[in-house]
């Protein structure tokens, strides 16, 4: 579905990735780990438009998404839950989830997502008038995915999910990504949680320093022990 070979990008004259090629197939949940400052924000932002690669390929179903302005990226079915999530503080659930159903393709199957979004998270049904920045931050978060999942995507990137969330409310995103993932829904999550990151993906690639250093399955990299020393402290 999503094949990316040798990506480099980064802002004006500071490069963040280097060489980055990895590939999410149909279907998976596939993990991107690191630590803080290795460029796992910088490859959601190329993949979703937001920033373009200075060399190398991104190409989905077919589609170069370098060559693709951003709307248009929406469009072919890439929803992007940005980190710290970004709502419109001052609108309510509700308006928030709207603005998600915006795109031309996803606006007469508006109610019918809505319907989804609200079975999946039932707290905003019952938030749902309530303004989007007066939550907490795992309802904020739910709010996020659902805006994403009214787009009704092909794929959903989620850029660091768990960040700045009680443990408690770490553990609810993640079994919210399980959910996701049983309805069939392409994933790309990027993560410094590792190890509940690599309890919920298929297979996961290590960032760090804007190259790729480790891919594999989920269950060989959480039983790496390099891998379990550097990231699980233990």
């Amino acid at each position: 579905m999503l094949e990316l070979k040798s990506v480099r990008a980064g802002y004006g004259s500071f490069q963040a990735l280097y060489d980055v090629s990895l590939e999410v197939r149909e279907g998976e949940a596939v993990g991107v780990i690191g630590p803080n400052g290795a460029g796992k924000t910088t490859l959601m932002r190329v993949v979703s438009g937001l920033i373009r690669p200075t060399s190398g390929s991104i190409v989905m179903d077919g589609i170069d998404l370098a060559a693709t302005p951003p709307h248009r990226i929406v469009e072919l079915g890439v929803a992007h839950v940005p980190e710290s999530r970004r709502l419109f503080a001052r609108m309510t659930v509700e308006d928030n989830l709207k603005m998600g159903g915006f795109v031309p393709a996803a606006r007469p199957k508006f109610r019918r997502q809505l319907d989804a979004v609200y079975e999946l998270f039932p707290r905003l049904r019952e938030r749902r008038r309530q303004l989007a920045g007066s939550m907490s931050g795992g309802e904020q978060q739910m709010c996020a995915i659902g805006r994403a999942l009214m787009s009704e995507p092909k794929l959903l990137l989620l850029d660091e999910p768990s960040a700045g969330l009680a443990p408690v409310l770490v553990e609810q995103v993640f079994e919210l990504v399980r959910r996701i993932r049983a309805g069939g829904l392409t994933v790309l999550i990027v993560e410094q949680n590792v190890q509940q990151v690599l309890r919920v993906v298929d297979r996961a690639y290590l960032l760090k320093t804007g190259r790729i250093h480790a891919a594999g399955k989920a269950a060989e990299l959480l039983a790496s022990d390099s891998i379990r020393q550097a990231y699980l402290g233990v």
